[in-house]
């Protein structure tokens, strides 16, 4: 929860819904339990927020001279909490994953409708802990409008995915990573191996590498598009332009055929 605040003038905003994975065996241990776990682990985050907020007038005060952050408040009143069991193998007994989500208010520094979320995964991994962000549009309501579209080939067979909102990611995928166009590929493909943003002022596409053994555009090795800084990994803006007819190479194992709807 205190890794994903969200500071505004008058408050500070908590995440109010998380999400928690274990190991299936260990899920297994406590499925009879897990209401339980959902009810206590809420009882706990709430009285984490109260202690924020409980502090000492004279630390209010010296806030307010330094400009710390102002009361911390879950705008949904209610927490949502989730236990569920690894099913992509990811994580070994022991281990921990757990995502926490906010909804980001808008420039106006009101709630928002839900349009923006961010997300931060946290993974417990023995001693060592690692965390990720990122920020999730929400879908839009109606009917899609297909930007772009992806062909490719995997293990799985040709594929010809459609791209309808402003970013998507390519990858494996599993539960600490989300995937748009999840590739079926060995482990050189990244599980979050891509993205692919749309500026909707300009129409202009760009790639975004979020690799480990890297990506190509027109067989070009592009610059990385994230810094791994204290074991937490952030977007740094790095972005390679993209045109119709661009072939985007993940690891040098799976290539993919961009277009642009609309254009050959």
């Amino acid at each position: 929860m205190r890794t994903n605040l969200e500071p505004l003038k008058y408050s500070t905003l908590a995440p109010s819904r998380f999400v928690v994975y274990l190991h299936p065996e260990e899920y297994a241990r406590v499925e009879g339990i897990v209401p339980v776990l959902e009810e206590q682990t809420s009882r706990a985050l709430g009285e984490a927020l109260a202690k924020l907020n409980n502090r000492p007038v004279y630390r209010k005060y010296l806030d307010r001279l330094t400009g710390a952050l102002p009361p911390v408040e879950n705008v949904a009143r209610e927490w949502q909490v989730e236990f569920h069991p690894d099913a992509d193998g990811e994580l070994a007994p022991g281990d921990i994953l757990i995502h926490s989500e906010l909804v980001l208010p808008s420039a106006a520094e009101e709630i928002g409708s839900g349009q923006r979320t961010r997300r931060i995964t946290t993974v417990h991994v023995g001693q060592r802990t690692t965390r990720r962000e990122e920020t999730v549009s929400a879908p839009t309501t109606g009917v899609a409008v297909v930007h772009a579209l992806l062909k490719y080939e995997d293990n799985s067979g040709s594929h010809a995915a459609e791209m309808a909102r402003d970013s998507i990611v390519i990858g494996r995928g599993g539960i600490a990573y989300r995937a748009d166009v999840r590739i079926d590929s060995s482990v050189d493909v990244s599980r979050e191996h891509a993205r692919i943003r749309r500026d909707p002022r300009t129409g202009a596409f760009f790639l975004i590498d979020l690799s480990t053994l890297g990506t190509t555009v027109n067989g070009q090795r592009v610059p990385r598009g994230y810094d791994d800084t204290d074991g937490t990994k952030r977007e740094n803006g790095v972005e390679t332009p993209l045109t119709s007819g661009s072939r985007i190479g993940l690891a040098d194992t799976v290539f993919l055929q961009f277009e642009i709807a609309g254009r050959s």
